[in-house]
C-alpha cells in the first residue's frame, strides 16, 4: 500500500494510519462510517455482489474497519445478496479488542422494512453478540422470525426504519463507533437524516457498466453534504479514500 497524501509513511504503517478512528462524536449517537466500493465507472455490484468488485488490498480495509467498530451495520438487501454470516476474527483482534473493551467481534445490525430475511441463516440463529433486527414499531414479522434464536428484535419508526432513532438506541447501550456496509439506500437514509460522520470509498480498476446501483439511492440530498479528503491510499490499481463530513 502506498499513502499517496503522506509519500514517505513506511508501508507497513499505511493501513492502519487510514482506519485509524476519529474523535469520537459523543452526544446522543454513536460516530458512523460509511464503507463501499464502487468500479471507475459507478457501479456497487457485479452480478449482484459487491465482492466481484474486491480485492486483497479492498479486503484487508473491509477487516480493520471492522475490527475497529462496536457494531456493523447493513440493510435487508445487501445482507440477503451478499450472504451475510456473523462477525469473526482472530485471536490478535479480539485481544485487541477486549483491551479497548469491546465485544470479541462487533455485532451485526440488519435494518429491515418487512421481515424478509433468511432467519434459518447462521446470522440470525448463531451469532454471537446476538444480531439486532431493527424494524418498523408497526410491521408484523413473518412466523419464521420466532425460531430466530440468536436476534434481538429493536422496533422504532413507523413505515420504515427510523435510522437517527436507532443510532441513539446504540449509543445508549454504550455504542460508539458504528460502521455502516449499505446498501445504497440505507447509506442514503443515514446521510439524510444526518448521521454521517466518514466515508471510506474503495475505487475498483473495473469498468462494469450495466444498470447497477450507485453508492447512494434515495432523493437528492438539499444541501448536498459536503467533504474533506483525510486519506488516500493506493494498491494494486484501487484507490481507497477516507472523507470526513463537514458541518453544515
Amino acid at each position: 500500500m502506498r499513502d499517496l497524501l503522506h509519500p514517505h509513511r513506511d508501508p507497513s504503517e499505511v493501513l492502519s494510519a487510514f482506519v485509524a478512528p476519529a474523535q469520537e462524536r459523543g452526544g446522543d449517537r454513536p460516530r458512523v462510517r460509511i464503507n463501499m466500493v464502487a468500479s471507475v465507472d459507478g457501479a456497487t455490484a457485479v452480478d449482484g455482489e459487491s465482492r466481484g468488485l474486491s480485492g486483497d488490498a479492498d479486503r484487508a480495509v473491509f477487516h480493520r474497519l471492522r475490527a475497529e467498530a462496536d457494531v456493523v451495520m447493513a440493510g435487508a438487501a445487501t445482507v440477503r445478496a451478499d450472504r451475510y454470516g456473523p462477525a469473526k476474527a482472530d485471536d490478535a483482534v479480539r485481544a485487541a479488542r477486549a483491551a479497548r473493551g469491546q465485544t470479541p467481534v462487533p455485532a451485526v445490525v440488519v435494518l429491515t422494512r418487512g421481515g424478509d430475511l433468511p432467519w434459518e441463516a447462521p446470522l440470525f440463529t448463531a451469532a454471537d453478540p446476538a444480531t439486532v433486527v431493527a424494524h418498523p414499531e408497526d410491521v408484523t414479522l413473518p412466523p419464521a422470525a420466532a425460531d430466530a434464536s440468536a436476534v434481538r428484535f429493536v422496533g422504532v419508526g413507523r413505515g420504515s426504519v427510523d435510522v437517527a432513532a436507532l443510532l441513539a438506541v446504540l449509543g445508549a447501550e454504550g455504542v460508539a463507533q458504528v460502521l455502516c456496509e449499505g446498501g445504497p439506500g440505507l447509506i442514503a437514509q443515514v446521510a439524510a437524516a444526518g448521521c454521517l460522520d466518514e466515508a471510506f470509498v474503495t475505487v475498483s480498476p473495473r469498468l462494469v457498466s450495466g444498470d447497477a446501483s450507485r453508492m447512494m439511492r434515495g432523493p437528492e440530498l438539499h444541501p448536498s453534504l459536503r467533504l474533506r479528503l483525510a486519506g488516500l491510499v493506493e494498491d494494486d490499481g484501487f484507490l481507497f479514500a477516507r472523507y470526513h463530513v463537514e458541518a453544515p
